[in-house]
């Protein structure tokens, strides 16, 4: 066993599903939860993805069977979402960055205090499988992201009473729309959109580092925080996380590789069953969720594909795709 291992991951092998999940988060926390230094904010960043592989290998190998306990075994974000709405007294606000992960986590825990918020919790929640927008909206009792806009949600929802927005537009731009309702629902579409636009192959990861740094430390940002606080307790959270795809591992098994280009093309996951693959450990895995059969490229893997594989994608089975940040606060 190497020296830097962590003894508590060989113990996913052999306790429930569960309780391997638990271990799992927990360390996921470790590693993402620390401060970061906006000045190397991308080579910090970079480091804390590495340390993640080692899980991930045990994950899309020897434990790649946890993958079908996850739905059932992992407190996931929209769950918990709803429990904060129904067990809040008093004004509530919930704010979905769309696409947040892990890795910006730091950046709302070490602003929050200093500008006078308690933190009530703050932890590591599980996305929908598919780890995709529509599902998580689904969850919510939503159609899709876009019902939200316009307070146009109706009522057959799981967050009554919600006044809710869905936006993509300048952080003082979103203050217009904060009103006096004691209870909203925000879905903001950075970082997703900005992901899908940096996605080309190039420095895209890098550059979101440094963008995310900047957005989540600006007074603007912090203005619309405390607009939605203000009289209210406040979750802020994410439908699904994102894959820095550029820095996984090329597949170099043609076979395996003409199979997995065939099977998705240049996404994290397709609708269906699909085609069986025969490998062992598998490189896919087909589950069945709440959101029917499908199937999803398993691990820190990438293929050759028409226009060059995506460096920042979501939707498949790699730990940053699926564990996303959920915080409560309140304004001091």
């Amino acid at each position: 066993m190497p020296a830097d291992r962590d003894p508590k991951l060989d113990a996913v092998l052999t306790v429930s599903p569960q309780e391997a999940w638990s271990t799992i988060f927990d360390k996921l926390w470790e590693i993402f939860s620390s401060p970061l230094t906006p000045q190397h904010a991308e080579q910090e960043i970079t480091q804390r993805e590495r340390r993640v592989c080692e899980l991930e290998l045990l994950l899309s190998s020897a434990a790649w069977e946890l993958w079908s306990e996850f739905e059932s075994s992992v407190p996931r974000t929209s769950q918990s979402v709803i429990d904060f709405w129904n067990s809040a007294n008093g004004g509530k606000a919930v704010l979905i960055l769309d696409g947040l992960s892990l890795r910006e986590l730091p950046w709302l825990l070490q602003e929050a205090k200093p500008r006078g918020y308690n933190i009530h919790q703050a932890g590591v929640r599980g996305s929908e499988i598919p780890s995709d927008t529509t599902p998580f909206a689904k969850a919510l009792g939503f159609g899709q992201r876009s019902s939200l806009d316009n307070n146009a949600a109706g009522l057959a929802h799981h967050l009554p009473g919600a006044r809710t927005e869905s936006l993509n537009a300048a952080w003082d731009y979103c203050l217009d729309w904060i009103a006096s309702a004691p209870a909203i629902v925000l879905w903001h579409h950075w970082p997703d959109d900005r992901i899908h636009q940096l996605s080309e192959p190039g420095d895209g990861f890098q550059k979101l580092c440094r963008e995310a740094a900047q957005q989540l430390t600006s007074e603007s940002f912090w203005k619309m925080i405390d607009r939605m606080a203000t009289g209210r307790r406040l979750v802020v959270t994410s439908d699904h996380g994102y894959a820095a795809s550029g820095m996984f591992t090329d597949v170099t098994n043609k076979e395996q590789a003409n199979w997995l280009k065939t099977n998705f093309g240049s996404s994290r996951f397709a609708h269906g069953p699909g085609t069986a693959q025969h490998w062992s450990p598998p490189i896919s895995l087909c589950l069945q969720t709440a959101n029917g059969v499908n199937q999803f490229a398993l691990g820190r893997r990438k293929w050759r594909s028409a226009g060059g594989y995506p460096t920042l994608a979501h939707g498949g089975l790699s730990l940053l795709e699926v564990a996303v940040p959920f915080i409560e606060i309140s304004k001091t």
